[in-house]
C-alpha cells in the first residue's frame, strides 16, 4: 500500500472514460495539443460504441470486437495521462483536489491511494444499472458495460438457452431482439403491459408489443418479479435460476397467483441511476431522479470549475442519456475550459429510435407516456402521433411503421 502526491501536474481532469469523457478529450485536443489532461476511470479506459452492445450477440462481435483502442493506446495518441483501474474517493471543490484509490479489483491488497489537483474537472462517470432488491447483482446480468458483455457473451456461446429480461424499455427490447437472433429462447417481462410504456401511450405501445410477439420473443406484460433464484438441475451440472413473478391485478380483475419461471441467464434492464456521492462531496448541484444538475449554456455545475456530461447529467430537469448530443456538449465544454468564446450549448433532444427489424419506431422531442397524445395518422402500416403541451405545441411525436415487406 502506498501513498502518491499527483498534484504537480494540474489542468484537466476527467472522471469517466465512457463515451461522454472521450468525446470531452476529443474537443479538447482538437483546439489544444498541451494542456494537460488526465483521465481517471475504474477500467481500463478502452474506447468503445455502447450502443453497439445491444446488436452485437446477434453480430457475433466478442467484446475485443467493439474495442477501437485500448485505453493505454487512445491514451497515447491524445497526450493524456490515463489512470485506469482508479476510483475517485472524494472530491474537495474549496482545494481542487480529487482523492484516489487505484488497484485491480481482483488484487485488493494491492492497493494505491493519491491526491490529484485540477484546474479544471469534468464529471463524465455516466450512470450505473438499478438493481432492485429482487434482482440480486450476483445472480443478475446488465449489459451497461463491455467488461460484463464480455463475460454474459462467454456464457452464451456454449449454444441456444432460455435467456429472461427484466425490463421492457428501450435498452430491454433491444436485447430481446438482439438474443432471439442469436439463437436463444427470450422471455421479456415489465410492470407496464406493453414494452416502452413509459415513454408512449397504449395506442403505441400495443403496437410494439404485438410486433416482438410475432418475432418469437415471450412477452410478459402487468409482471412483477419478485425473486431471483439458484436452483439445481438434477438433469445436468447446467446452472438454473428460477424467476418468481405476479402478474399485477388490472382494475376489476383478482390477481393471479405467483408464478415461476426456469432459465438459464436473467439481465436486468431496469433503468439507471447516478451515484450521488462524488457530487454530493464537491458541493454539485444534483437531483437523485436525474442527476448532475448543469447550466444548460455552459454545462458548468454550480461548483466552481467543475462540469459534467453525458448520462450522469440532467438539463432542465430532464436527463441526458442519448449518444448523438455529445460532441456538441463536448465542444461546449472544450470551448468554456480553453476560455474560447462560444454560443453556448443549444440542447436539441435527439431522435430516438427503437433497433427492431419487426416494427419502426421513431420519437422525438421529450416522450412521457401520460399526457395529450393525439392521432395525426393511423392506418394498418402506420400511426403517427404528437404529444401536445399546455399551449397546445407539439412536444414529442412518435411514428410506428410495419416494415416493409418484399
Amino acid at each position: 500500500m502506498s501513498t502518491e502526491n499527483l498534484s504537480s501536474q494540474a489542468g484537466v481532469v476527467v472522471i469517466g472514460a465512457g463515451l461522454a469523457g472521450w468525446h470531452v478529450i476529443d474537443a479538447i485536443r482538437a483546439k489544444d495539443k498541451d494542456i494537460p489532461i488526465t483521465l481517471v476511470t475504474t477500467d481500463s479506459g478502452d474506447r468503445y460504441h455502447k450502443p453497439m452492445l445491444t446488436m452485437a450477440i446477434s453480430q457475433n462481435k466478442s467484446a475485443a470486437d467493439l474495442v477501437r483502442a485500448t485505453g493505454a493506446e487512445a491514451a497515447e495518441a491524445a497526450n493524456v495521462k490515463l489512470l485506469a483501474h482508479t476510483q475517485v474517493s472524494d472530491i474537495d471543490a474549496v482545494s481542487q483536489q480529487c482523492h484516489l484509490v487505484s488497484g485491480l479489483r481482483s488484487d485488493p491488497v494491492y492497493t494505491n491511494y493519491a491526491t490529484i489537483s485540477y484546474d479544471k474537472l469534468v464529471l463524465a462517470m455516466g450512470a450505473h444499472p438499478i438493481f432492485p432488491s429482487s434482482l440480486p447483482e450476483d445472480l443478475v446480468w446488465h449489459v451497461n458495460h463491455i467488461e460484463r458483455f464480455g463475460q454474459l457473451q462467454e456464457q452464451l456461446a456454449t449454444g441456444s438457452q432460455h435467456v429472461a429480461i427484466i425490463g421492457a424499455g428501450m435498452v430491454g427490447t433491444e436485447i430481446a431482439e438482439d438474443l432471439l437472433k442469436a439463437g436463444h429462447e427470450v422471455t421479456l417481462l415489465d410492470l407496464n403491459e406493453a414494452p416502452l410504456s413509459q415513454m408512449l401511450p397504449p395506442k403505441a405501445t400495443a403496437r410494439i408489443a404485438q410486433a416482438i410477439k410475432s418475432q418469437g420473443i415471450n412477452f410478459l406484460g402487468s409482471s412483477q418479479v419478485s425473486s431471483v433464484t439458484r436452483i439445481n438441475d438434477n438433469n445436468s451440472n447446467e446452472r438454473k435460476l428460477q424467476v418468481s413473478y405476479e402478474t399485477l391485478a388490472v382494475e376489476g380483475e383478482t390477481q393471479e397467483s405467483p408464478k415461476t419461471l426456469v432459465v438459464d441467464h436473467v439481465i436486468a434492464s431496469t433503468g439507471l441511476v447516478v451515484d450521488d456521492k462524488l457530487p454530493t462531496a464537491a458541493g454539485v448541484e444534483f437531483n437523485r431522479r436525474t442527476g448532475i444538475v448543469v447550466d444548460s449554456q455552459t454545462l458548468r455545475t454550480n461548483a466552481s470549475n467543475i462540469y459534467a456530461i453525458g448520462d450522469c447529467m440532467s438539463i432542465n430537469g430532464v436527463a441526458c442519456r442519448y449518444v448523438a448530443p455529445l460532441r456538441a456538449q463536448a465542444a461546449t465544454i472544450a470551448d468554456d475550459i480553453l476560455g474560447h468564446e462560444h454560443d453556448g450549448y443549444e440542447h436539441k433532444s435527439p431522435m430516438i429510435r427503437l433497433k427492431n427489424k419487426a416494427i419502426s419506431v421513431m420519437i422525438t422531442g421529450v416522450p412521457q407516456a401520460k399526457g395529450d397524445w393525439q392521432v395525426k395518422t393511423e392506418s394498418d402500416n402506420e400511426l403517427v402521433m404528437d404529444l401536445l403541451n399546455e399551449t397546445g405545441e407539439v412536444s414529442a411525436t412518435v411514428t410506428i411503421k410495419a416494415p416493409v415487406t418484399a
